[in-house]
């Protein structure tokens, strides 16, 4: 997939800002037609958002819809089906059954639009006590590439509030990587954080995702798009650090060690194979051209 460090979200009923989403430096935009958009708007939501997406964009797009407990899922499904979109987010999705649900309807959408089976693809959107339970099998249903992580919904069910520490979001964070890795697909993005004015803080919830595994985070605002994207992007003292144990490690196989020593510390092969994926998402975000 291509880099994922900053979706940000925007209103399905507001052109104006969608417009500039496109425009803030995140690698994606998500048109939400989900709760940011009133029970009254959804239907004028879905027309904009067509409309948002019927000319080329510079990144990728995707589109939260609703729940499949919701009674808008099967017009928002007609709605999007054929436009130009990266994926769709499936909000509040609690189960491997309620993907495929959703898998369902669009295969016969796809199969009526003569689409190719499978091609629209899925991130559940994960946000209850019972979704984090069931992270397993919605990782491994159908059509999904990751997993999305909705702290603030997760928190309120579990009667907690979202704080600076994070200490009640570490499960459930766990979950995420350990799940997406079980299944075999791209690591999970993390939470919006609530408190958009708050810089420092948001840098810190980005550091602790990071540092458990996460791809990238969701953001609420064009100010939180450039800290967060720093955070995701490894430093230029990463990259060094990586090549000098990919070039330590290659020399040493060649002299038929399997164990070196990087700046005094022992190397072996996890930490190297750790480095070559530094290394690859440095390619990925054109930070080295090797």
């Amino acid at each position: 997939m291509f880099p994922l460090r900053t979706l940000l979200f925007t209103p399905g009923d507001d052109p104006r800002k969608g417009e500039k989403a496109f425009a803030a430096g995140a690698d994606a935009v998500i048109i939400d037609l989900e709760d940011a958009v009133a029970e009254t708007r959804k239907e004028q939501a879905r027309q904009l958002a067509v409309q948002l997406l019927s000319v080329p964009r510079p990144i990728p797009a995707f589109v939260r819809i609703n729940g499949v407990t919701s009674p808008h899922i099967l017009r928002d499904l007609q709605a999007v089906v054929g436009l130009p979109v990266a994926g769709l987010m499936l909000a509040k999705a609690e189960s491997g059954e309620d993907v495929g649900r959703v898998d369902w309807l669009l295969s016969l959408l796809e199969q009526q639009n003569g689409l190719p089976p499978g091609q629209i693809k899925l991130i559940p959107f994960i946000e209850s006590a019972r979704g984090i339970a069931r992270a397993g099998e919605i990782a491994a249903a159908p059509r999904v590439i990751c997993l999305a992580f909705g702290g603030n919904d997760y928190t309120m069910d579990i009667g907690v509030p979202y704080s600076r520490e994070g200490e009640e979001l570490f499960f459930a964070r766990n979950q995420l990587v350990v799940a997406s890795r079980t299944a075999g697909i791209a690591p999970p993005l993390d939470t919006v954080n609530p408190d958009f004015k708050d810089i420092s803080f948001l840098m810190e919830d980005a550091r602790r995702a990071r540092r458990l595994g996460f791809q990238g985070k969701l953001v609420i605002h064009p100010a939180q798009v450039s800290p967060v994207n720093e955070i995701f992007t490894p430093s230029d003292e990463e990259i060094a650090w990586a090549q000098k144990v990919v070039a330590a490690f290659t020399r040493a196989r060649a002299a038929g060690s399997g164990v070196i020593q990087v700046e005094g510390k022992m190397v072996e092969l996890p930490i190297v194979r750790r480095a070559e994926q530094l290394l690859a998402a440095a390619r990925r975000l054109n930070k080295i051209n090797e």
